[in-house]
């Protein structure tokens, strides 16, 4: 990659996202946040250069520098990626970890962070503005929607279909074949025998929904 990349975010997984980038020799031109308690500090020498909706950094985005959004919250992840689509016409790039493994038959969209050690699968299809914390499998066949969270050393068993918005704590397992609807959460260390219901939270083995 010949531009370098503007972080959208300087917390959560921002930090990981440079290192992805530095180890893949990609130069950072530096993080943008709306904290501005942040502003002026750096980040192994990166600097925080200011406001993710300033004009003045986002003239740079397509032309001269290429974009990537750090942020965990899914609301805000939204809107840095609507913004970025329709101010400067771009899509955010992906950071894939070099330890990472992603099937040469497998397909991804756009703007993912691949953390180390995942997996993707033959034949899984991921979308895009997703999140893949460390030792995260999604393994054959199975589909993830866009601005999905996986977390660390969750195994997405084959043929699995994950819908839009879905958060997944860390260490869960879902069994082959469950689909996941939309916006739908799962807490850490669960396992899914069974369907999840769009907005669903469910936790527990077997993954069970939590009364409200």
């Amino acid at each position: 990659m010949e531009k370098p990349v503007i972080i959208f975010g300087a917390k959560g997984i921002a930090h990981p996202a440079l290192e992805i980038f530095n180890s893949n020799s990609v130069v950072v031109y530096g993080f943008l946040d709306e904290d501005e308690t942040l502003h002026n500090q750096e980040i192994n020498v990166v600097p925080v250069l200011g406001h993710p909706e300033d004009d003045g950094f986002l003239k740079l985005i397509g032309k001269k520098c290429e974009a990537f959004v750090a942020v965990d919250d899914n609301k805000y992840r939204q809107f840095l990626v609507k913004m970025l689509n329709e101010k400067r016409k771009v899509q955010p790039i992906n950071a894939i970890h070099q330890s990472s493994y992603i099937s040469t038959d497998s397909a991804i969209g756009h703007g993912n962070f691949v953390n180390a050690k995942v997996l993707i699968g033959t034949g899984a299809v991921v979308g895009s503005h997703c999140i893949f914390h460390t030792g995260a499998i999604v393994d054959h066949g199975a589909k993830v929607g866009d601005f999905v969270q996986i977390g660390a050393g969750s195994v997405v068993n084959s043929n699995v279909t994950i819908e839009e918005g879905v958060f997944i704590g860390s260490g869960v397992v879902i069994v082959s074949g469950i689909t996941i609807g939309k916006n739908a959460r799962v807490g850490a260390g669960s396992v899914v025998i069974s369907d999840v219901k769009a907005n669903e939270t469910v936790f527990g083995n077997p993954a069970a929904p939590i009364k409200k």
